[in-house]
């Protein structure tokens, strides 16, 4: 008998149905030589730490570090967990062969293989690895199932994930708890420090303090009115001799060319492309659902996973924003599949797949299609069935995945860029226009949704730490009227006054980019896609970090924006390890997982970083006192001075001192 272990009990019964497997038992389907199961998520987990040994049931700073000579694990959840699970062992007992059905990713493949250890699995597994759920999708894997050992490497990286959260996490929370937290026993606040979600609180805090602490600055644009048309003063804002600080200097400006003409001196034109936007994958979908929607991480995560459970798009828990190319001659049958739903398909299906450059070819550009940057799984995308099903929700997720799908094979919107110079006394004037002379591929938002008839939308850009307003024109997507070099005319120039503003708060959508760049304000998307790899976390754990510090009460929402709670600020303020707070450094360690999920890096050689890491969190602690609340009064709190801690109510008469090599 073959046993299939799929991620949850819906897909487990779709694949039994595709299978033949008809006959309902208590927790799996059997029929036409398959017997179809399931687990419910993480259905086992590492021990805690009591259960390694009694020592470390106590909380004690002389019980840490915690490493244990051997992790193990254990089944973990209610009586309804264990009792599933004890089906999957009976089967796994009885079977000929094993087949992981599970979720095709590290966080999946690492939940099969400890459900397949604890159930003392000795035949042979296989690995179904497909990208959609669709009928077709289930049975073109299962005619190409892979060995179990050809996902090893993957199963390293997540192991060397879970450990290294436990590590870090149960050793540092219980450092900063047991030396930091206010009150005793079970009225003792835990101080919850992890790997992901400390750097990520860190990004939060920094730029709250960033915007309390900030000065704004008055300063002042001169601008002039010709032609009607606002050309915008080309003098310096910042750190300039000729930046306009004063309204008075700006008078003089004004002044002084007032009586004067304006000449034109430049008329630059420049025809140029701008491309349909990317495919999504999860970060970028997430993104988009939050400025667009106001849906937060995590609900778009569990939309666009119940778009998937039904067939409608292909695996969500994706970083890159290409396809493979073995995807491109299923195109026009996708396309097909959603015809009715979008007339903007129309002009695409009489287009051929066949590779070549022509009017009658589908486009396939590098800019889509990309083998070298797909691993597992390529970006998410329509999988053609029909989109019945949907809530009302889910139809504006699939709308943003399908549009964008259909954008890459249109052709590229045409602009002309216009840039016009003009000059009045020894003052330099600039202002510049967009005229759209073929739309291109526009016209699959426009004749769609109202709330994406502009996919490059940014109006959400609080992850913006410009702290000055300073725009050299009045609005660049406009055309201008057609200005001729070397014409010259009155004009009215004005001073326009300004006040710098600090970086915004961060919203999910931004603080979501942060992570995806480890703090990084990067707008350009082909660099975004190059730091990828050194982000916070992975895609599908994003959200749940999110989650957890609202959880936490480390953070707030307050309309859309995210705010640190005193709770959360306090924390970070409290850390002292560097490692745990940088986002760079997380970003770094993060690297290093996906080298090892590439077979680049030996997980033996991290598993020894960890440790050595781990130590030196929890040493810091323990020669750090700042902090701490006085041993002498109990009252206030250690302080660091010049040679010796002492306390912070050293004024009112408090005692204690101890040197630093104590």
């Amino acid at each position: 008998m073959i046993v299939c272990v799929a991620e949850k009990p819906s897909v487990g019964a779709y694949i039994a149905n595709v299978l033949g497997a008809g006959q309902r038992h208590d927790g799996y389907f059997e029929g036409n030589g398959y017997q179809v199961t399931w687990t419910f998520g993480h259905l086992c987990a590492l021990l805690d730490p009591q259960e390694y040994t009694e020592q470390w049931k106590a909380w004690s700073l002389g019980s840490l570090p915690m490493i244990p000579p051997r992790f193990s694990i254990k089944v973990s959840g209610d009586a309804g967990v264990h009792k599933q699970f004890n089906v999957i062992k009976s089967l796994i007992a009885q079977a000929d062969e094993v087949i992981n059905c599970g979720d095709a990713g590290q966080e999946g493949e690492l939940i099969q293989r400890w459900v397949y250890q604890q159930a003392g699995c000795k035949c042979p597994v296989k690995r179904l690895w497909v990208n959609s759920l669709t009928e077709e999708a289930i049975r073109d894997g299962f005619a190409k199932l892979k060995d179990q050992s050809e996902f090893q490497h993957l199963y390293e990286a997540g192991m060397m994930r879970a450990i290294g959260d436990w590590l870090l996490g149960m050793n540092a929370t219980r450092a900063y708890t047991i030396r930091y937290a206010r009150g005793n026993g079970k009225d003792r606040q835990v101080l919850s420090v992890g790997r992901v979600q400390t750097p990520t609180l860190a990004l939060v805090v920094k730029r709250q303090a960033e915007i309390e602490n900030f000065v704004p600055r008055t300063y002042w644009e001169l601008k002039t009115n010709y032609r009607n048309t606002l050309f915008s003063a080309q003098i310096p804002v910042e750190e300039d001799e000729y930046a306009i600080t004063s309204e008075e200097q700006g008078q003089v400006l004004v002044d002084s060319i007032k009586d004067l003409p304006l000449t034109i001196t430049s008329v630059e034109k420049k025809k140029g492309i701008e491309s349909a936007p990317k495919l999504y994958d999860l970060t970028s979908l997430q993104v988009d659902c939050n400025k667009k929607y106001g849906f937060s991480a995590e609900q778009t995560l569990q939309l666009i996973q119940s778009l998937y459970e039904k067939r409608l798009t292909t695996y969500p828990r994706v970083d890159t924003t290409y396809l493979s190319e073995d995807i491109y001659p299923k195109v026009p049958g996708t396309l097909n599949g959603i015809k009715d739903y979008y007339p903007q398909v129309a002009p695409l299906l009489s287009l051929k797949a066949d590779g070549k450059k022509g009017a009658s070819s589908l486009p396939k550009s590098k800019k889509v299609f990309d083998n070298k940057k797909v691993t597992d799984h390529h970006a998410i995308i329509p999988t053609g069935q029909r989109p019945d099903t949907m809530t009302a929700d889910e139809k504006k997720v699939y709308d943003l995945v399908a549009l964008h799908f259909i954008a890459v094979f249109y052709p590229e919107c045409e602009v002309s860029n216009t840039t016009v110079l003009a000059k009045a006394d020894e003052i330099d004037f600039k202002v510049t226009g967009r005229e759209v002379l073929k739309p291109g591929w526009r016209v699959v938002f426009e004749k769609g949704p109202k709330d994406l008839k502009d996919p490059n939308d940014s109006s959400d850009n609080s992850d913006s730490s410009d702290s000055s307003d300073n725009s050299d024109s009045s609005d660049s997507s406009k055309s201008l009227p057609a200005f001729t070099k070397g014409e010259s005319g009155p004009h009215e120039p004005l001073l326009k006054e300004k006040t710098t503003t600090p970086p915004k708060y961060y919203t999910e959508a931004t603080l979501l980019r942060a992570m995806e760049t480890a703090g990084k304000t990067v707008e350009n998307e082909e660099l975004r896609e190059a730091m990828k790899e050194n982000g916070i976390g992975r895609p599908s754990t994003r959200a749940a970090i999110i989650e957890k510090l609202y959880q936490r009460k480390y953070i707030v929402k307050q309309g859309k924006s995210i705010r640190a709670t005193e709770t959360g600020i306090n924390l970070i303020h409290t850390i002292i390890s560097p490692l745990l707070k940088s986002a760079e450094l997380t970003g770094l360690w993060e690297k290093k997982l996906r080298e090892i999920e590439r077979g680049e890096y030996a997980a033996q050689d991290f598993l020894a970083e960890l440790k050595e890491m781990t130590s030196g969190v929890v040493r810091d602690v323990k020669t750090n006192k700042a902090g701490m609340l006085c041993p002498v009064c109990r009252q206030g709190v250690i302080i660091r001075g010049n040679t010796r801690y002492g306390c912070s109510r050293w004024r009112e008469g408090c005692s204690y001192a101890e040197p630093f090599d104590n």
